[in-house]
């Protein structure tokens, strides 16, 4: 967090850029840090691209399936529904921070894929949170920015010994 291209609004990507050296090797580099770190989703802006690339750990697979990273390119996001639902999100560019943010319950998601096919899928809850939080990286939102208040605002060292007990 500071860093400027996080809070600028990232470029898209021409369909004939995507299966280019450079996006293919910033899409594997993103998908090894975003494993490395544990996270589940990361945004070419948290590694200092402004691209609207995003690579995530969408668990849209059958229950109990080991969710596989994708990459997901010029995202177009449109809320399913008016339900919204506020839980707790942390994010790899504010380290060891957590708090609840507001979300559309269910997402339909258009892009392109890290072939450059299209892509559409609907997600709900938890991935479509993660859809949501990857997506405003792109816009230049944290997720600070989505919170109604900073009550919730916890380290995780505090929101492990508190918070999770509480649900």
């Amino acid at each position: 967090m500071g860093h400027p291209v996080l809070r600028a609004v990232a470029r898209p990507l021409e369909r004939a850029q995507i299966k280019s050296a450079a996006v293919q090797k910033l899409i594997e580099d993103m998908i090894d840090t975003m494993v490395e770190y544990r996270g589940v989703g990361l945004a070419a802006p948290q590694v200092h691209e402004g691209l609207r690339v995003f690579v995530a750990m969408l668990d849209t697979a059958d229950e109990g399936a080991e969710a596989q990273p994708i990459a997901i390119i010029n995202p177009e996001l449109t809320p399913v529904g008016a339900d919204v639902v506020e839980d707790w999100e942390g994010c790899l560019s504010i380290p060891d921070i957590r708090g609840r943010v507001p979300r559309a319950r269910e997402v339909k998601l258009r892009a392109f894929d890290q072939d450059g096919k299209r892509l559409e899928l609907h997600a709900h809850d938890y991935p479509a949170r993660i859809i949501q939080h990857e997506t405003d990286h792109l816009d230049g939102i944290l997720f600070f920015d989505r919170m109604r208040s900073f009550e919730s605002l916890a380290f995780l060292d505090e929101y492990s010994r508190y918070s999770i007990k509480d649900e």
